[in-house]
């Protein structure tokens, strides 16, 4: 795409800010804008942290596409093994397509939308690729035939697709308006989407989807009927009270492209269950026409904390807040919501605190029918607390923040968002580099039902939490700034491991602190000098090299990177065991 246009004088300079932020300086303004529309629109239909570069298309052959993605059942992917992957283990799928052009141009051009609707037509529907494609969007393309391999996994609801075509400039041409029309009109007669949307992004609307994503998590709903609970040492306020279960689900559980928002749920203690005994319960109960107007005295309901509450008569505005509890209810709610009536309430218990040591003891209070006990999830919350502080002792250049709760520091200013380390990827890290499963690594949630007893535990050292976060900053740096081909990045939890095998060998870390201390400072001051860092991640590349020929048999890196026979071959390339 041409960047000789001129911007908006108010998003260049929020550009700019974003690459800074985000420390994307190598890019152009060209690329720096894909990069921040794409930023924009992901964000508005997926909440948690995400690199905003990893989803931009390469230049040549894009069809013009600047930037795609999938949400599949809640989680961002673009690799088609990923998409694989979700797949198969989904007895149902909820799928949302985003694709994104990005024009730095102050106008809206009507032949995009034509030749958009025309690219993605042949992305969707040809049974053979005829039009010169980038290996992106040959990936992309077969991410679309793995969502579609198994129809009997769409029967609730087909795919969505969202398309964004973003510019500095004002949406409102009547021309431009009739092509956007007719680009959506020939989507939707392909019969492969539950909804499509074609918008026109300019300068007013990315300058709010930006101010958004930069924001804590935040809701507002209507409850008049609440008591407000006494005065607790520790809680600011808590209100018990009834909510219909269309006001949740529609105000506080969906997010604005229509998906669920995952990341309200506290992760710790457990994911949604699917369709075990409970779970189906909820659902009878719901479509039964009888025990569904009961539901508020059959269920235990859902509670919620929140770092601010405020009460406007009889509106709650809440921000920066997690649903601890009911985390089952509310995704069957959500499945169920086209059968909710008005005579389907919810019980909510709503508390405001700032306290971590109140907050965790509401965690676990509130969950008690899980496996975990309450001792357990009160410390291992209090580690990550632990872990929290640690990161922020870390001042000046090896500065890293960890961040327990999505989007916690989205609205701060001092904070540089690309040293921000969320849950997920520390538990990637730490697995991938001291626990010996870096083949695993991306697939977070078997990862931490298989390592759950070795991971987030009290009593492990901090330090080495912190070498694997400072590792991980330092190979995606790396890829960042292009001082490693983008080809290498699925590999990059065998990078992580690679430093280690490279440095420490193969050995398990001491339990001795002052011995375990001592080999991750020097996994540290490596890492934390980009020469050295760099110079030893090239070497480690030659390595994957090596393993993706003796162990893919043909498979794309990506699919070859997940298995433990590339692990196995990898290590012993630098081990030098081979």
């Amino acid at each position: 795409m041409p960047g000789n246009h001129q911007m908006d004088l108010i998003l260049r300079g929020w550009t700019k800010k974003f690459q800074q932020d985000h420390d994307l300086h190598k890019l152009n303004e060209a690329e720096a804008f894909e990069a921040f529309a794409g930023y924009c629109v992901l964000s508005s239909c997926y909440e948690d942290e995400f690199n905003p570069d990893q989803f931009r298309m390469g230049a040549g052959g894009d069809l013009g596409i600047d930037v795609a993605a999938l949400v599949v059942n809640g989680d961002l992917v673009s690799d088609v093994a990923d998409v694989r992957e979700a797949v198969g283990k989904a007895k149902q799928l909820d799928v949302h397509f985003v694709v994104v052009q990005a024009k730095t141009s102050p106008k809206f051009e009507s032949k995009v939308f034509t030749d958009l609707a025309d690219n993605l037509v042949q992305i969707f529907t040809a049974e053979k690729m005829t039009y010169q494609a980038s290996a992106d969007v040959l990936n992309f393309r077969a991410c679309v035939e793995a969502v579609y391999a198994d129809p009997s996994k769409l029967t609730q609801t087909l795919p969505r697709l969202s398309v964004a075509y973003a510019s500095s400039g004002r949406p409102g041409d009547a021309h431009v308006e009739a092509k956007r029309v007719a680009a959506e009109k020939r989507l939707v007669e392909t019969l492969l989407f539950d909804h499509v949307d074609v918008r026109a992004i300019g300068v007013q609307e990315l300058r709010e989807l930006y101010k958004r994503a930069t924001q804590t998590v935040a809701a507002n709903f209507t409850m008049p009927k609440r008591i407000a609970l006494p005065k607790t040492p520790g809680v600011d306020q808590a209100f018990l009270g009834v909510l219909p279960a269309r006001e949740l689900v529609e105000r506080v559980l969906t997010d604005s492209t229509g998906g669920i928002r995952k990341t309200l749920f506290y992760e710790n203690v457990r994911d949604f269950q699917g369709d075990n005994p409970v779970n189906l319960e909820i659902r009878e109960s719901l479509r039964d026409d009888q025990r569904r107007d009961r539901f508020v005295v059959l269920n235990n309901g859902v509670t919620v904390v929140a770092r601010q509450v405020t009460p406007v008569g009889d509106d709650i505005n809440i921000r920066d807040f997690q649903i601890v509890n009911g985390c089952q209810t509310c995704h069957v709610l959500f499945e169920e919501k086209d059968a909710l009536t008005d005579d389907v309430h919810v019980t909510v218990r709503l508390i405001e605190s700032r306290d971590e040591d109140v907050i965790g003891g509401v965690i676990a209070a509130t969950n008690r029918q899980t496996a975990v006990t309450d001792d357990d999830l009160a410390a291992r919350e209090h580690f990550h607390k632990e872990l929290e502080d640690f990161f922020a002792a870390e001042t000046g250049p090896r500065q890293l923040f960890y961040e327990r709760r999505s989007r916690q520091y989205a609205d701060q200013q001092n904070v540089i968002k690309n040293r921000v380390i969320s849950r997920s990827q520390l538990t990637k890290a730490y697995a991938a580099m001291f626990l010996g499963e870096p083949a695993r690594a991306s697939r977070y949630v078997e990862l931490k039902a298989a390592r759950k007893d070795d991971l987030f535990q009290p009593g492990q050292q901090p330090l080495v939490y912190y070498t694997a976060a400072s590792t991980y900053y330092r190979v995606e740096w790396l890829f960042r700034n292009r001082r490693i081909d983008r080809w290498y990045g699925p590999a990059r939890y065998h990078l992580l491991a690679g430093v280690r095998y490279r440095l420490l060998g193969d050995r398990q870390l001491p339990t001795q602190p002052k011995a375990a201390a001592a080999e991750c400072k020097e996994i540290l001051d490596k890492m934390w000098s980009p020469v050295a860092a760099e110079d030893l991640v090239s070497q480690l590349l030659v390595a994957v090299d090596a393993a993706s020929t003796a162990a893919s048999k043909g498979a794309p890196l990506s699919d070859a990177v997940r298995t433990q026979r590339f692990a196995d071959h990898f290590r012993r390339e630098v081990l030098g065991t081979s």
